[in-house]
């Protein structure tokens, strides 16, 4: 299957990532283009979808840069340093995700989103 490229922006930040090949990821490819109001949880931005998934293989600890779908609040979430959930260095959703993409370059760069700007995932060209 083709990569699935996207892109997301806020404000003056952009990043691209990777789909995978999940079906949550599916649904996700299915919807675009997403725009929604941002939320931050320390180092992690989410924001509530239309899209319902139930969890497939969820992950209660992720890594930099990765992006998940949290099942009890229909949010994707972008995971770019700790949360208040963390334990020491671990970087830990409120509760397990799907992980359904990977961030290509230097996700800290999200820390410049404000609460309330607006996130637009759309597909790359």
């Amino acid at each position: 299957m083709d990569e699935r490229g996207i892109k997301i922006s806020a404000g003056e930040v952009e990043v691209t990532a990777i789909l995978n090949q999940s079906s949550t990821a599916d649904l996700i490819w299915d919807s675009l283009p997403i725009e929604e109001p941002a939320s931050i949880w320390g180092d992690e931005i989410y924001f509530r979808t239309s899209i319902e998934a139930d969890e497939d293989d969820a992950q209660e600890v992720v890594d930099i840069g990765d992006i998940g779908y949290w099942p009890p609040g229909s949010a994707i979430c972008l995971f770019f340093g700790l949360t208040p959930a963390s334990n020491g260095n671990e970087i830990r959703p409120a509760s397990a995700v799907n992980l359904v993409a990977k961030i290509q370059e230097d996700s800290t760069k999200l820390k410049r989103v404000n609460s309330g700007d607006r996130i637009v995932i759309q597909k790359s060209d």
